[in-house]
């Protein structure tokens, strides 16, 4: 019996269901099993700013395969080379970061599509994508078991969110307040009025191109509020914040602090 591509995270979104995760940054696929049981919706698997490479991405996709979360991964670029390595890893749901532009929107659809459409190597011979060549059609079938998600977190793409939300190909837009507060000179300021209403301006602005939006918020006031606005997505906590969390408030209540060593949090 032929082996058939998983649905991928488009076909989620497309339901109509808000999709509700976790940001898995451990390294770990212990770690990243133990999330995909959760409950949550999907996980995004970070290699920006995490200790991933792709013997570990490719262990904690086998990890949580077979779960309900879907796994969305975020490389450090959207360099087309890693990308091709993403994607014969068997990565279907990408996050890129840090696009500004609809040119650089488009870049990245050309990335993930085989020519005539796109760039992409072909090597699905000797890749996990195809399990191999067993997944029948697998090369003229690529491109509609890939979800592309492209990353608001600068001034400029604020700027340009209409825009990079019309590219062909582009399947969701998801909002970064983190760097956008810096790119905005609010460095570490989340819930500044001012990146809360860029915020609320791209999600509107993404709903009325047609396209799903999500956003990342810690603060359960905020993550509310990004759903009231209206977020198809939204990503509300991480594996090692809630290590370490959890790790704080469990030597706080037998470890007297002083006031002065209160612990900053996300």
């Amino acid at each position: 019996m032929p082996i058939r591509v998983e649905e991928p995270f488009s076909a989620r979104l497309a339901g109509g269901s808000r999709q509700t995760g976790m940001w898995v940054c451990s390294g770990s696929p212990l770690v990243a099993e133990i999330c995909a049981g959760s409950g949550l919706d999907w996980l995004l698997i970070d290699a920006e700013h995490s200790p991933n490479g792709l013997e570990s991405l490719l262990a904690q996709l086998q990890a949580v395969h077979g779960y309900p979360a879907v796994p969305v991964v975020r490389p450090p670029s959207g360099d087309a080379v890693l990308l091709k390595q993403y994607l014969d890893l068997g990565v279907q749901n990408l996050l890129i970061p840090m696009v500004d532009t609809a040119e650089q929107a488009a870049e990245m659809v050309r990335a993930v599509r085989y020519p005539p459409h796109g760039i992409r190597g072909v090597g699905s011979a000797l890749a996990r994508a195809s399990r191999w060549n067993r997944i029948d059609g697998y090369l003229e079938n690529a491109a509609e078991s890939i979800t592309l998600l492209l990353q608001i977190e600068s001034a400029a793409a604020v700027e340009n969110v209409a825009e990079i939300a019309a590219v062909d190909g582009v399947d969701g837009l998801f909002i970064g307040p983190s760097d956008l507060a810096a790119s905005m000179g609010h460095l570490g300021q989340q819930d500044h009025p001012e990146v809360l209403a860029a915020v609320e301006h791209c999600i509107r602005a993404v709903k009325a191109a047609g396209k799903p939006v999500g956003v990342n918020a810690f603060a359960e006031a905020t993550a509310r509020r990004y759903i009231e606005a209206g977020v198809d997505f939204i990503l509300v906590g991480a594996d090692v914040a809630l290590l370490a969390r959890g790790s704080e408030a469990l030597a706080a209540k037998y470890i007297p602090a002083a006031d002065d060593d209160a612990r900053a949090s996300y």
